[in-house]
């Protein structure tokens, strides 16, 4: 049996590396095509783009790695039961389970590099290509979550800012309320905060203070006011794609900060942490759905076997991406978004693998 294992397990990882490589020069032609317009317009040097375009790579390989497993094991499967190959392991007394266990020490192989590169490649290649992104493809879209700023910035103060410039670092209708307990105990209002880099200051116009007190109120009004905070402008306005560029323990401590200041990103963020390890456990789902569609000889031949495939990773992909939607412009909780597509999958893996079996 350990040749068969072999066997199997060569053309598993064989077939998926040459998928990948196949792939990538169509995924970079096909999006170069797409942006060149803007690369060209923009005079961005060459260096910057062949960078760009291996972040790119290794970015949409990390997303795309369990679709790209699913087809390449429906593919070579096909084709060993098309030359009766599957027929013949099973008629020697292999039992279907025992025939499934290369394919599973192959995913288990795929599932492993693609937790590495979860945790360790993909955050800075996405960094790498969401900055490349914003800054010459994206000209006019915003980066960071400026409006409406509502953030816890301690234990005792929350922050207001209708909007916030990164540009000129300028924000406008600013509040500041500073709690004691339970209990506020000054209010500072502002038409507009300013953040000037070379002092290290915020200048407030239009400054109200307000301290609240047992019997009356003290207050203070002036039209310019230079003071400091315990904030800074990252903390105000993180990029929309700061989770994904972050390790995995660094992002574990930024969502519990982003919870802390009321993020309206939280949501997203928390999408990024929980498919670190969804789409390892993906890997093996669609890995057993593959081998459960391709190892039964077709009239139609392969052509049904990839039709069929490509129908369930579609769908399993519009699983994925409208949860996904729900989890981050919603409260729709981010762990039932990205595992829900995986238990609804497995039970029809287990379902088709029994069927299989018989």
């Amino acid at each position: 049996m350990k040749i068969l294992d072999w066997y199997i397990l060569k053309r598993y990882l064989f077939t998926f590396t040459m998928l990948l490589l196949l792939f990538i020069p169509i995924m970079i032609t096909v999006h170069l095509a797409e942006k060149i317009g803007k690369i060209l317009e923009n005079e961005v040097p060459f260096s910057e783009v062949m960078v760009y375009l291996l972040d790119f790579t290794v970015y949409f390989s990390y997303l795309l790695f369990p679709l790209f497993l699913f087809i390449s094991v429906i593919w070579f499967t096909s084709k060993l039961a098309n030359n009766t190959e599957v027929i013949a392991f099973l008629s020697s007394g292999v039992s279907f389970t025992r025939f499934l266990r290369p394919y599973i020490i192959g995913a288990s192989v795929v599932a492993i590099f693609s937790i590495i590169l979860g945790l360790f490649l993909a955050p800075k290649a996405s960094e790498g290509f969401n900055d490349f992104s914003y800054k010459y493809l994206k000209k006019g879209r915003k980066a960071v979550d400026n409006t409406d700023v509502f953030r816890q910035i301690n234990d005792q103060e929350i922050i207001y800012v209708s909007n916030f410039n990164i540009g000129n670092n300028v924000g406008n209708n600013f509040t500041l309320e500073h709690f004691e307990g339970n209990k506020l105990k000054y209010k500072i209002t502002a038409s507009s905060i300013r953040y000037i880099p070379k002092d290290t200051i915020y200048r407030l116009k239009n400054y109200v203070k307000r301290d609240i007190g047992e019997h009356e109120d003290g207050l203070e009004i002036l039209k310019v006011k230079d003071t400091l905070f315990s904030f800074n402008v990252k903390d105000l306005t993180p990029p929309i794609y700061a989770a994904e560029v972050l390790m995995y323990d660094d992002l574990k401590r930024f969502i519990k900060e982003e919870e802390a200041r009321g993020s309206s990103n939280v949501g997203r963020f928390k999408l990024v942490l929980y498919r670190k390890w969804s789409l390892p456990v993906s890997v093996f789902i669609l890995t057993i759905i593959a081998v459960a569609v391709s190892s039964q000889k077709r009239r139609g031949g392969m052509g049904v076997n990839l039709a069929i495939g490509i129908c369930i990773a579609m769908i399993f992909v519009f699983f994925d991406k409208i949860f996904g939607v729900m989890a981050e412009q919603s409260d729709f909780n981010p762990i039932v978004a990205v595992w829900f597509p995986n238990i609804l999958f497995g039970i029809l893996a287990a379902y088709m693998l029994y069927n299989a079996k018989r």
